[in-house]
Order: C-alpha cells, then structure tokens, then sequence
C-alpha cells in the first residue's frame, strides 16, 4: 500500500496544485492544460531524484515555510471576512451532531474528509532526514495549526457561498482571492512537488528494506549522502513510479477519482500501523497487553470508521491502490519464497568437512596454478558450487578462497576492519574462506586492488594465525575460526609488482627490518610478486612455504568462479508451485540486478558455474 501511495500521491498533489488552471482560463481550454503541465512537471519530479535529496534540499525549507505562511494568511482572512464563528468548528461536539444528522451522508462524506490528513502517512519517510523531536516540534507548531487556519478559512468562505455559478471543482483556490491566485499557484505547485517528495522517498526506503529482507528483487541502491543514511535512490523504481504516476493521471484525468484511490491507500497504510503499533508495545515496549488492546480500539476504531467509507468508492476509482498492493505483494511473496528456498537447498546441501578431509591434500583431482575466488552467500560451510565444479571438471586451482561479500548499514568499514579470514581444512588444502564487509558509502575498488588488498589479508592471516590460535586456544582448520585482517595499508606485510622478466635484477631497498620471500622461477614470467615480511619475530618454515605458494598462485592469476542458479520444482509438486517457482520466481531472477560484486568482476577472468536447484 505504501508503494501505491507513492504512486498516487504525486499524482494527486500535482493534479490538485494544476487544478487552478481552471478558475483562471475558460472551461473549454483547461482540459487540455491541466493534464499535460500535470505530466510534464512529474516527469521533472522523478527526473530530479538521481541528484538526491541533499542537492535540492536547500529549496524544500524556503517552499514549504512560504506555503504554511501563505495558507495561514489566506486562512485567517477567510475567516475574519467570512465568518468569524467558524471556530467553533473545533469541536469535536459538531461532528458528532454530523454523523447523527445526515447518518449514511455523514458516513460516506468521511472519505472526501479522509483527504484532509493524506500525505501524514509519509512522514516515517522523514526519519531518514530529521530527528523525531525535530519533526514533533515542526508539525506541532508549524504544520498543524497552518493547516487548521486554512481549512477554517475554506469553511468560512463555503459557509457564505452554498451555490456556485460555474462548474468547478469546490477546492482551495476558489476561496483564494482573484488577486492571488496566480502566485498562489506557483506556490502550490512547488509545494506539490517538495510533498511529494516525502512519500517517494519513503517507498525508496520500504523497497530497501524490504530488499534487504529477501522480500524483493534485488535492485541498485545508490546513497545519495555520505552522512545520512536514509538519502537514498533507487533507479529501477524511480521510473517505474513514474510510468505508474503518468498513468493515472491520463487515466483518471479528475481530482475525485485520484481522491478516491489515494484516500484508500493512506487509511489501509494507517490501519495496518496501527494494528502493528500493538505488537511494538508488547513485543518491543513489553508493556501490558491490555494497553494495546486499548490502543487499537480507540485508533482502530476511528480508522476503520474512516476505512469504510473509503470502500464503498471502490469502483469510483479506489479500487486501483488494491489492485496495485496484490501484484506487488503476488511479486514480493514470490521471490522471498524463492529466496527462502534457495536458501534452504544451500544449506541442506552444503559440504561437510569430513567429506572434504576424504579427499586430501589435491582434492582428489588435480590442483593448477593460480587463485580461485569461489563467490558465495554462505558464511560457513564449503556451497555445493563447489563439489558441482569439481563433478564436472576434475581440476582446480593450487589456492582457493570462499569469498562472501556482505554490506554492513554504516557508512564506511575502516580498513583495518574490512576482511574477515578463516582457513578451510587443514594447513596443505591451501582453503580460506574470507568475508569482505562495505559500509552502504564504501567505493568498491577495480578488481587489480581488490585482488591485491584480497592476497594482503591472506598474507597476514597466514603470518599471524599461529600467534592468534595460541591466544584463543581455538583448534588448527577449524572452519568456524576467522580472523579480523585489514587492508594492505593496515599490514606489518607489504608486497610489491614488477612487471619484469629477472626477478634477480631487482632491486631493493636496504633496510634490516624487512626480509624478502621470493617466489620460485617461472618460465616466461611476466609479473614478479613479493611480500616482505618482518624479520622479527621470526618466520616458520611451514609460513614461508605457504606465502611462496600464495605468491605463485597470485603470479599466475586469478579467476573468479561465479553461481549462476536455475531453479525449478520438484516433479510431483503443485502446479501453483510450479508457476511460482518456474516461471515468477525465474522471470523476476533474470530481470533483477546481479550482487554489486558480480557486475564488477572482468569478464575475462570470471567463470560461471551454472546449476540446476530442485526445490
């Protein structure tokens, strides 16, 4: 529902703030006005939103505070040149008298009324930009009474005009001053657009977090602030709210119907909040169940009040925001189904240790020369990628590495704590498993500074694994022993690149503190590779045997083996299943955007492992 509001509600508040063509133009012409400058300035809104929040930013205070001012002012002229007794209005005493007096009128003028609070629903939205007190203080006192002024002052003016001669919309700007209007509407339209910024904001921060759940298909996040994190802008969705918003508006082309839908989609977002909200007190606040029962009777009762009536209107246009809200959740419900099986085949499937200790030292097939980075979700365990490559194709490389990329939500991982690394099996299997962390601002380096800050961390790992298993008493290969390790500018071991032919003709630096470990001679060698290590404490033979080798792995290149899963139902499963399986799940995995890890790794060192899962 929230994604649908964000559909809606820039329709909306646009469409409305455009309405005041047709009080300044005649009837005849501000039909073909009205939609066309309506599009055109949303297609300006979702072209601003790459640039982030922090870029236009500056401009949303200035708009809004001459908005509140200019609706006030309005308001309170209203009111003084109308009516004066429009305060009583105040009281909750005349909307019962209401209800009691019109009963089913009242009832469904509750929907037209719903429209007063819409855009509250997104100010969750806003989080991400200000502090709680700060948004209590603004909306206490600036928004709220801003917006009381003005519907009084519309009330008074409506008050004294029950007729109209023309076929308007009744709407704020007939009780705007004719003086007034043409900057009024300037104002409401830049109002319109900083509104609706708040709600496509937030449904950028419900599809990460719902992304970041496994509930939706991947899609490329990008931070558009180094300082807060909730400045965020997904391109995939950004177009697609915009050809949703642009469809609605050529399709409804009224205020009523747009009303309508959008009125339904903020009541349905704030009754199911509510409904949640008593779960937060019990679960999260641990307070008295019966304090939550009380709070979903009084809120829950007047939402459901207001949701009724939004209902009855569902074929005058609100029955869109429902049938948005099942397709995405026939599409989130599907994947994160998928996902979860997915994720449950890797882990029922995952190789043991023992299985691996049985094929000693050479994998029980040939070990070439270089490094293979094995990418995988898995944090522990040796994926069943692994033993399907090796079924397949009987070698593999002299030093493996099971890398797995996680994004951590701070903004940067300081360098010393970037790599976590661990040893697969024992010391002669050359098996590491190594998780890199990025903060959601962190820059992913090119593969050449990736590969090195990789070996580094190895490289050290493998230095000080000794000293750090005698600290923690922890067991030689034990698979769930990892190690933090930094980058190379955080190592005491350093290494260095030359592209040359004699690795004997180079020369180094002179100094006592730093001992050279040269890798053996290689025919036709065109990179030399060394780390050096300090001389003090000294190093074991078995360390330098296993660095030696670590550098001619790295001499003779990298490759980089990628999964690239199928999935299908198993026979004999439902055919519900199998279209959700075979056929959603699939279309929305092809379509979706691979990890920022794949998309970043050259073609011609990558290797995909295709494999078929039966769930």
């Amino acid at each position: 529902m929230v994604i649908g509001d964000g559909i809606l509600t820039p329709a909306i508040s646009v469409f409305s703030a455009v309405s005041g063509l047709e009080l300044s133009m005649s009837k005849e012409n501000h039909a073909y006005v009205e939609v066309p400058a309506a599009c055109i300035i949303l297609i300006g809104l979702f072209a601003l939103q790459h640039y982030g929040t922090h870029r236009v930013g500056f401009l949303f205070a200035p708009i809004i505070i001459t908005w509140l001012f200019c609706i006030s002012a309005i308001g309170i002229y209203n009111i003084f040149y109308w009516n004066p007794h429009v305060y009583k209005a105040l009281s909750p005493y005349y909307a019962y008298l209401l209800l009691r007096k019109t009963q089913k009128g009242g009832w469904m003028a509750l929907g037209g009324i719903l429209l007063c609070i819409t855009g509250s629903e997104a100010m969750f939205a806003d989080l991400g930009h200000f502090t709680q007190l700060s948004i209590k203080i603004a909306f206490t006192s600036v928004v709220y009474p801003s917006l009381i002024l003005a519907y009084m002052g519309q009330a008074a003016y409506l008050s004294k005009h029950h007729n109209i001669e023309k076929d308007y919309h009744f709407g704020f700007y007939v009780s705007v001053p004719d003086k007034l209007r043409w900057p009024v509407l300037v104002i409401a339209i830049l109002a319109a657009v900083v509104g609706s910024q708040a709600i496509i904001t937030g449904t950028f921060s419900i599809i990460k977090q719902c992304s970041a759940l496994s509930c939706f298909p991947r899609v490329k996040v990008v931070h558009t602030s180094s300082k807060i994190h909730g400045q965020i802008y997904i391109p995939e969705i950004n177009w697609l709210l915009m050809l949703l918003c642009l469809a609605a508006t050529i399709c409804f082309r009224d205020t009523k119907r747009l009303g309508n839908a959008s009125g339904l989609a903020v009541i349905t977002v704030m009754l199911v909040t509510t409904c949640l909200m008593s779960l937060v007190i019990v679960l999260c606040w641990h307070q008295n169940v019966l304090l939550a029962l009380g709070f979903v009777v009084i809120f829950g009762t007047i939402e459901a009040l207001f949701f009724s009536a939004s209902l009855i209107k569902f074929l005058q246009g609100a029955w869109v925001p429902i049938a948005l809200a099942l397709v995405f959740l026939t599409f989130m419900y599907v994947w994160h189904y998928g996902t979860l099986k997915k994720y449950e085949f890797d882990v029922q499937n995952k190789i043991s240790i023992n299985w691996l200790l049985g094929l000693g030292p050479s994998i029980g097939f040939v070990r070439v020369r270089g490094v293979g980075l094995i990418h995988t979700e898995l944090v522990s365990g040796i994926p069943v990628l692994f033993s399907h490559f090796l079924t397949n194709l009987p070698a593999f490389h002299q030093v493996l590495v099971f890398l797995c990329i996680k994004h951590v939500p701070v903004p940067h991982v300081r360098p010393e704590e970037r790599f976590l690394v661990g040893r697969v099996g024992p010391k002669e299997f050359r098996l590491y498993r190594c998780i890199v962390r990025y903060g959601y601002r962190d820059v992913h380096k090119d593969d050449i500074e990736f590969e090195n800050d990789l070996l580094y961390s190895i490289a050290e790992f493998i230095r000080t694994e000794r000293t750090a298993l005698n600290s923690s008493n922890d067991e030689p290969g034990k698979d769930d022993t990892m190690a933090v390790v930094g980058t190379c500018s955080t190592h005491s071991i350093l290494m260095s690149e030359d592209n040359v032919d004699n690795v004997e003709n180079v020369d180094l630096p002179a100094t006592s503190e730093l001992k050279e470990i040269k890798s053996p001679k290689v025919i036709q060698q065109r990179k030399t590779v060394r780390f050096l290590v300090p001389e003090s404490p000294k190093i074991d033979t078995d360390v330098m045997e296993e660095l030696e080798e670590v550098m001619e792995a790295r001499e003779a290149g990298v490759a980089y083996i990628i999964g690239q899963t199928h999935m299908r139902a198993k026979p004999g499963s439902s055919m519900l299943k199998k279209i959700a399986i075979n056929l959603v799940y699939e279309f929305l995995r092809r379509n979706s955007r691979a990890p920022s890890f794949v998309t970043g790794v050259p073609h011609a060192s990558s290797l995909e492992v295709g494999m078929m899962y039966q769930v």
